[in-house]
């Protein structure tokens, strides 16, 4: 079972990013994924969610309306849209995997399982 995040790079502020998980050993689409973030210093912080079955997804208030989970299960992919990005959203990203079904999911880093090493997103001008 391995995750990889990819799609990171440097983006000016109030830019666009798309990032993308893949996984090896198992099908993305049973389980509950989430994107954490990390920045220098900080502890690492859950950004967004997805239920196993795609009907529920929570996002961290500083998000919301701004980034986007997404699944694509025929590629076994999860996709995070990054819109209207900000200086404060640099940070290492990871995806996580919660290896139980649940039809909700959750923000905290103890609900997962399996990480994927993270990709990098620096917003700067």
């Amino acid at each position: 079972v391995q995750l990889q995040a990819s799609g990171g790079g440097l983006v000016q502020p109030e830019g666009s990013l798309r990032l993308s998980c893949a996984a090896s050993g198992f099908s993305m689409d049973y389980y509950p994924i989430a994107w954490f973030r990390q920045a220098p210093g900080k502890e690492r912080e859950g950004v967004t969610c997805i239920s196993s079955n795609d009907d529920i997804t929570n996002s961290q208030d500083s998000v919301k309306g701004r980034f986007t989970i997404s699944r694509d299960n025929g590629k076994n992919l999860v996709y995070l849209q990054l819109n209207s990005l900000k200086v404060e959203d640099t940070a290492v990203y990871y995806c996580a995997a919660d290896l139980r079904w649940a039809d909700e999911c959750s923000l905290r880093t103890s609900a997962y399982d399996d990480w994927g090493q993270g990709t990098q997103v620096t917003v700067s001008s």
